[in-house]
């Protein structure tokens, strides 16, 4: 693949402003095409497709909010999630933390929830934490699956047209490490409390986010529910830290965002 002064470069042979998802899931069946969401990583590698598709022009770049749920639009910029008051306060600002250090102002401009979400990379501070929450994801032809299903699915052809919140009275946090301010999360953590339940998801582990709940045991030390928590998910090496590293990381934050959902001191 030929690159300009060294730099990766994305090329394709033909643009398409999809004027409909079913235009768009049409022509995304060709394994040569790519949907383009905000292209914050696809133009960082030598990639060249037959057609680029484009879903700007479909109006799904929008939060909506009712008694019942928030519906969040694929083309959603990552900035649009961090400023919308009502998720922030709805979930006690863990959307505009989760989304604090991703690179800077910038690429959240750019990059979108549906990219994010649907990419199920490893690294992602959005997955992790949705995945705490509530959440589903619709599908144009696979309809709708909750967002813990969703991370576990094959990568399909299909189009993620928006993710679902429900209210239904959770708590949140959350919270990252990273070696630099706008490096990748070395761990990513989130929690949820709803009545007697505890919702915890790891990410960057260094592999994607996945859910574990566990009941809250009144009388037994927060240490010791985050020790049992996070001894159900599974972590690795890389370039970042050891999976050693990450789980004491994890034991550390895990519990610290059940003392603060909890209400009790550090």
């Amino acid at each position: 693949m030929k690159k300009e002064r060294g730099y990766p470069v994305f090329r394709s042979n033909e643009y398409v402003k999809a004027e409909s998802l079913e235009e768009a899931y049409q022509l995304n069946q060709k394994k040569s095409n790519v949907l383009l969401g905000g292209m914050m990583w696809l133009k960082m590698g030598s990639n060249y497709k037959s057609a680029a598709i484009d879903l700007s022009g479909l109006g799904l770049d929008y939060i909506e909010e009712d008694e019942e749920e928030f519906r969040i639009g694929c083309m959603c910029s990552l900035r649009q999630l961090a400023l919308h008051k009502g998720l922030n306060q709805y979930f006690d600002g863990a959307f505009r933390e989760c989304t604090r250090w991703i690179v800077g102002t910038q690429f959240r401009n750019g990059a979108t929830v549906g990219g994010s979400v649907f990419g199920r990379f490893g690294f992602s501070d959005i997955l992790t934490c949705m995945m705490v929450l509530d959440s589903y994801v619709e599908l144009y032809k696979g309809g709708t699956v909750s967002l813990e299903e969703f991370a576990k699915m094959k990568y399909s052809r299909d189009i993620l047209v928006r993710v679902i919140i429900k209210k239904d009275g959770r708590k949140a946090a959350y919270v990252s490490q990273r070696r630099s301010k706008t490096d990748f999360p070395l761990i990513a953590v989130a929690a949820a409390k709803k009545d007697d339940m505890w919702y915890i998801s790891v990410g960057a582990r260094p592999s994607k986010a996945a859910l574990v709940t566990r009941p809250v045991q009144t009388g037994c030390e927060l240490s010791a529910q985050a020790e049992e928590a996070v001894s159900m998910f599974s972590f690795g090496d890389n370039l970042r830290g050891s999976a050693d590293y990450r789980k004491s990381l994890a034991e550390i934050y895990v519990r610290r965002l059940m003392e603060q959902l909890s209400g009790e001191e550090a």
